[in-house]
């Protein structure tokens, strides 16, 4: 079996975690159901520095279930170079979303959903982040508690 690299310093994995939110565009989102359902799905994103902007159809099961208490866990990567966030989300409807979020979502994805109202914009608000990519960094994994950086 390889050996691992090297654990990277928390300063490193934190910019790696802003590299990717800033580069990705598709994540995994978990959120369930009031009676405890769990539904997992891939939705693109936008990153503005503090949120991740997510669409999907308003009925779908993702954004009937952070209505009640909008909490969600997005994760990025694979298993070998994970990042997981625990975030809150709240649903806004395309004509309350600022126009710079908007313009950003269509500009990244050539995909505009403000007027249609089937569907609704999420936005995601980090509380934990984690992110390691071998055993030899599941210490220290915490970049991100109580939605402060911790490095």
């Amino acid at each position: 079996m390889p050996r691992p690299e090297p654990a990277r310093s928390r300063e490193q994995r934190k910019q790696d975690v802003l590299d990717r939110l800033e580069k990705d565009k598709d994540a995994w989102v978990s959120t369930a159901s009031a009676d405890g359902v769990p539904t997992l799905v891939p939705l693109s994103f936008v990153w503005d520095g503090e949120t991740l902007l997510m669409a999907t159809r308003r009925t779908n099961p993702t954004a009937v279930n952070v209505t009640p208490d909008g909490r969600a866990r997005i994760a990025l990567g694979h298993t070998r170079d994970v990042v997981l966030i625990e975030a809150t989300a709240e649903m806004v409807e395309g004509a309350d979303l600022p126009k710079a979020s908007g313009d950003a979502f269509a500009a990244k994805f050539d995909w505009d959903l403000r007027g249609r109202a089937a569907w609704v914009y999420l936005r995601f608000t980090p509380h934990a982040v984690r992110a390691w990519r071998e055993s030899n960094e599941q210490p220290g994994r915490d970049l991100m508690a109580d939605g402060h950086w911790l490095v």
